[in-house]
């Protein structure tokens, strides 16, 4: 028996003095409300009501159980709002910056679904991982070496210029003199994102290897100013596939680096909370990261 939705309907009659009046009130069908008095007044061993009729009215019995009833069914329905309201206290994740608008959103809308209010905050890499040491946030979506990551994101150079359907672009070709004097401003551009050990230091090893100039291989600090730059010049952004969709520009994997990637992990102080986001379909989480179909390795 359930007591408390047995407590509910015995309440619900009392206070009205009929079956069909207080089951309508309960918002159940009065066999229901019958069948639930019946059963308490089987699990008690005594009647709770002596019933004619047209009305019901409380036994002796029933007028001495009746304040507890009532307690436990206000009580039940206090429970039932503070999780109610537990469950759409918003959940503040730390988010990386290059997430587009839409995907967050679909983000948010798809958490929702799952009885997880989020409220991404979008961050730089320290950011994000000081968000969540210092609770600031629940939980943040950090960078993380590709091999050991959740989530993995391809990274490749952009640029204004459609390359006509070439597979790659390689690094070595914008080393100064193999192209006349325009090869010699030729610039790789990292995104704050990406000003990380295991993706800047790649680029810059690779460019040092290939005969770059250390002022080729730069990290901005806007991605606005750093897309101004390449759509006036003929410089090149690292970035993702995505990335470079939603700026308009041409991507191609880099040839001498075929593996190159974001990687991404959730941290929280709380491993309740790094379960709470990792219970979400990854591909949420994949698509405003800039994962190929979205996924995660626990998919």
């Amino acid at each position: 028996m359930d007591l408390v939705a047995a407590c509910k309907a015995f309440v619900a009659v009392s206070g009205h003095g009929s079956f069909t009046v207080g089951a309508a009130a309960a918002r159940i069908p009065q066999s229901v409300a019958s069948r639930r008095v019946a059963a308490l007044e089987e699990h008690f061993g005594a009647r709770l009501f002596t019933r004619s009729s047209r009305s019901v009215a409380l036994t002796g019995f029933g007028r001495e159980v009746l304040p507890s009833a009532r307690r436990l069914v206000e009580l039940a329905e206090a429970v039932e709002h503070d999780a109610e309201q537990a469950r759409m206290r918003p959940f503040r994740l730390a988010v990386p910056e290059v997430c587009a608008p839409r995907p967050l959103a679909r983000l948010i809308a798809g958490a929702r679904a799952h009885d997880l209010n989020l409220d991404p905050r979008p961050a730089g890499p320290d950011r994000r991982a000081e968000l969540a040491r210092t609770l600031e946030a629940r939980a943040a979506v950090v960078a993380a070496p590709p091999d050991d990551a959740a989530w993995r994101v391809p990274l490749g150079l952009a640029g204004r210029d459609d390359p006509g359907g070439a597979a790659a672009i390689h690094v070595e070709s914008l080393r100064a003199g193999r192209a006349g004097r325009d090869a010699r401003r030729r610039r790789v551009l990292l995104q704050a994102e990406d000003d990380v050990p295991h993706v800047r230091d790649r680029v810059r090893r690779l460019g040092h290897s290939v005969g770059l100039q250390p002022a080729q291989v730069v990290v901005t600090g806007s991605l606005v100013a750093a897309t101004a730059e390449v759509l006036a010049s003929t410089d090149l952004l690292l970035c993702s596939r995505a990335q470079a969709d939603e700026l308009g520009l041409h991507w191609r994997p880099i040839g001498e680096l075929p593996g190159a990637a974001r990687g991404y992990d959730v941290t929280a102080r709380s491993r309740e909370d790094v379960a709470r986001v990792r219970s979400l379909p990854p591909a949420l989480i994949g698509h405003c990261l800039g994962v190929p179909g979205g996924e995660a390795p626990w998919a």
